[in-house]
């Protein structure tokens, strides 16, 4: 049983894209997993979601839109200042408009192009193209 619920999160979501399931189910859930598949399903990269809390931890059922390449979770979750986006930029994905990186920021969780435009740095969480 693994402790790390993200990285089972993106590696469950990245092995359903490779089967080509219609549907994924994720388990157990997080409120900062939840928060991360809203970015995802804003970007088009998954369809709708619903969280399902009968199960003990919960879970969450994905429709697949069949549009990730590659996900996976950050680790070690480096800090990164704003001016230094661009660097991790260009580490995790594979050019610089394709892909988003998932940043908790002290204004919430969200992408990496929406931390450039409030001019804030933060921790990485993921990143998906």
């Amino acid at each position: 049983m693994s402790r790390d619920t993200l990285n089972d999160a993106m590696t469950t979501i990245k092995n359903y894209e490779m089967l080509g399931k219609e549907d994924c189910v994720i388990r157990p859930s997080s409120k900062l997993l939840i928060e991360i598949l809203k970015i995802f399903q804003k970007s088009g990269y998954i369809g709708d979601f619903e969280v399902i809390e009968t199960v003990p931890g919960g879970e969450v059922r994905v429709n697949m839109a069949h549009k990730i390449n590659n996900c996976g979770a950050v680790k070690p979750r480096f800090y990164t200042k704003r001016n230094d986006i661009m660097r991790w930029e260009m580490r995790y994905l594979p050019s610089m408009d394709f892909g988003l990186l998932i940043m908790s920021t002290s204004k919430g969780i969200m992408a990496h192009k929406e931390a450039k435009e409030n001019n804030t740095g933060g921790t990485l969480l993921a990143y998906v193209y």
